[in-house]
């Protein structure tokens, strides 16, 4: 059965981060082109269900932290700088 315009529509909400129930807004061919949240009323291209792909985490502060210079080697430099003055 033919998609037609208004008809309900299970989409992935961009804005809601889940499955929502949605409205077709937009048809291109057969296919819904834009969907419209029935929870948050946002409009965005039709999803197929698919969530975007995560986004890459950055690391923790502790291994930054980790990777910095320890506090013994900055006293060392800070020493070796004063006895050459």
């Amino acid at each position: 059965m033919p998609v037609r315009l208004g008809d309900d529509i299970d989409d992935f909400c961009i804005k809601c981060k889940r499955v929502m129930n949605h409205l077709v807004v937009s048809i291109l061919g057969d296919a819904p082109a834009k969907v419209r949240c029935k929870t948050c009323y946002s409009d965005h291209d039709f999803r197929h269900e698919q969530a975007p792909p995560p986004k890459e985490k950055k690391p923790p502060v502790p291994k930054v932290l980790a990777a910095l210079p320890s506090v013994d080697v900055l006293d060392e430099v800070v020493t070796e700088e004063a006895q050459e003055l």
